[in-house]
């Protein structure tokens, strides 16, 4: 155990997020998202939802400025239905940590699996409502 640092961040969490560079992005999953078949570089937070682990990642984690929207999301397709929460509740751990970063962008669902194929790593979670994939674009740590 390391003080200062959430229990829910696992050693190869923490690794991949301190190995990222400026502009590497990392998607956080729900437990519905196709994380093995998207990406090579897959971590496992089975049980962990989303929320608590952006809450976790933030404090430690640059997002970058240099971009209109360091914060992705999927956009709900026409027809589904969706916990509104979800996107403001990650806004407001976004809001609480780096209040710069702006609001979370929306972007089609294709486009969203064409990002996370790129990504450094896929974090698969537990969470399991729908919708709830948050991509994440790493920034310079300020000195």
């Amino acid at each position: 155990m390391l003080k200062g640092i959430s229990p829910l961040l696992s050693p190869e969490l923490l690794a991949n997020l301190c190995a990222m560079g400026h502009g590497d992005e990392i998607v956080l999953a729900d437990a519905h998202f196709p994380g093995q078949s998207c990406n090579e570089n897959c971590i496992r937070a089975d049980g962990i939802p989303i929320e608590p682990l952006l809450n976790a990642i933030l404090p430690l984690f640059e997002l970058d400025a240099y971009v209109d929207s360091p914060l992705v999301m999927m956009a709900v397709i026409e027809g589904d239905t969706v916990d509104p929460d979800v996107e403001a509740s990650y806004q407001r751990v976004a809001d609480r940590h780096q209040p710069s970063a702006g609001k979370i962008t929306m972007i089609d669902r294709f486009a969203f699996y064409d990002r996370a194929k790129e990504a450094y790593a896929v974090v698969m979670t537990g969470d399991t409502r729908k919708y709830s994939n948050i991509i994440l674009k790493k920034g310079v740590t300020p000195s």
